[in-house]
């Protein structure tokens, strides 16, 4: 969407965070002794920092049952690669974030998606239907608060799909890097309710810092051990600077995570005070495929809006007959000035909305906003 664009179009489609870490990487320093390669499983003060991190009251995390990956992608393909079975099937959201599908087949596997819930969360009756109808399923991938819906998982649904996963014997993979970018209240983990399963994290979204490439995923050392023979044949370990710059911040979670709580709550608020209308046109998933009117009370996590395209323009197409949401999303590029990403990019149940990142830098989101706002007055 970005190639091609006009000069002067204001990018809503990058998802990464647009504001900076607090200033506690170079208060700290450079933890890292040399440049040497280290410890294939990283740097022991990091893998104890991040068990430290993903510790709760009920769920204490070990060091071994941590595993730090060059990024959350790199803990994805690992597990991909030790845990889905050629000819197999792996059950994936859609619409969800693209890599999972990508990951699937280049393991020899079917991606299937299972449909989303009430206002883009988890529904766990459609996802334990579909573990039922794919008997060879090898792996579930489950991603919330979600991309690129903002759809968030409960507490029971959790439950309920990790027990069905143990009794068909699939592994269950929670991707929770948005987890710490709540608004409203703290989303409930795969953690809280189960021992079963892998979490992922990063330090990419809550933390701001993906060119740190530092991600990790939490689980049962057995589970974990044949992805950790995977990330060192493709990476070894992550880069020692990049460690060092992990701990520094992980140390200083405390003041780092409420920061960035606070940059999602400004965004969310830019909506609310300059296009309210973009807030409450939203839809609700149902898993007939079809759609109710979205309640205003939607909790807010993570940094995406999930828009439905307008009304008076959904079901236009362009000459060359492009589908309405990708020739909707070009339009508003062009002559909007505003670059989103169609929703049909996330899969087939994107039809019909635009990914909207608010991510990025503050001004930049409110001129993106003014210019939207207009596309969806009647």
């Amino acid at each position: 969407m970005s190639l091609g664009a006009p000069e002067s179009a204001v990018d809503l489609g990058l998802g990464e965070p647009g504001w900076p870490v607090p200033d506690v990487v170079g208060r700290g320093g450079t933890r890292a002794p040399s440049l040497s390669y280290g410890p294939n499983t990283s740097d022991p003060a990091l893998v104890r920092a991040v068990a430290r991190y993903a510790s709760t009251p009920t769920c204490d995390v070990a060091p071994d049952g941590v595993m730090v990956t060059a990024g959350s992608q790199a803990a994805l393909f690992a597990l991909f690669q030790s845990w889905v079975e050629p000819g197999s099937t792996v059950l994936v959201p859609d619409p969800g974030f693209v890599a999972y599908p990508t990951l699937a087949r280049m393991c020899g596997a079917t991606p299937v998606g299972y449909p989303l819930g009430a206002d883009g969360g988890l529904d766990d009756d459609a996802l334990v239907t579909a573990l039922a109808e794919q008997p060879h399923t090898s792996l579930v991938v489950l991603n919330h608060p979600a991309n690129p819906t903002g759809g968030l998982a409960s507490a029971p649904a959790l439950s309920r799909v990790a027990e069905a996963c143990v009794d068909q014997g699939v592994l269950l993979v929670s991707d929770e890097v948005y987890a710490e970018l709540w608004v409203d209240r703290r989303p409930a983990s795969l953690r809280d309710v189960s021992p079963a399963g892998v979490v992922l994290g990063s330090m990419s979204k809550a933390f701001a810092a993906p060119g740190l490439r530092i991600g990790w995923a939490l689980g049962a050392p057995d589970v974990l051990a044949p992805a950790r023979l995977v990330h060192n044949a493709m990476t070894t370990a992550p880069s020692r600077l990049s460690q060092a710059a992990a701990l520094t911040i992980l140390e200083a979670a405390d003041e780092v995570l409420p920061a960035s709580r606070a940059e999602v709550r400004a965004r969310w608020d830019a909506v609310d005070r300059i296009a309210p209308r973009l807030r409450t046109s939203g839809h609700r998933f149902l898993g007939d495929g079809h759609q109710e009117p979205m309640s205003r009370t939607a909790e807010r996590a993570g940094f995406y809006l999930w828009l439905p395209l307008p009304d008076h323009l959904a079901d236009s197409t362009e000459h060359d007959g492009t589908p309405s949401t990708e020739a909707f999303a070009l339009r508003l590029r062009d002559e909007g000035g505003v670059t989103t990403i169609p929703g049909t990019a996330f899969g087939e149940r994107g039809e019909g909305f635009l990914r909207v990142s608010l991510g990025g830098p503050v001004d930049d989101l409110e001129e993106g906003l003014r210019r939207l706002a207009p596309w969806w007055e009647a």
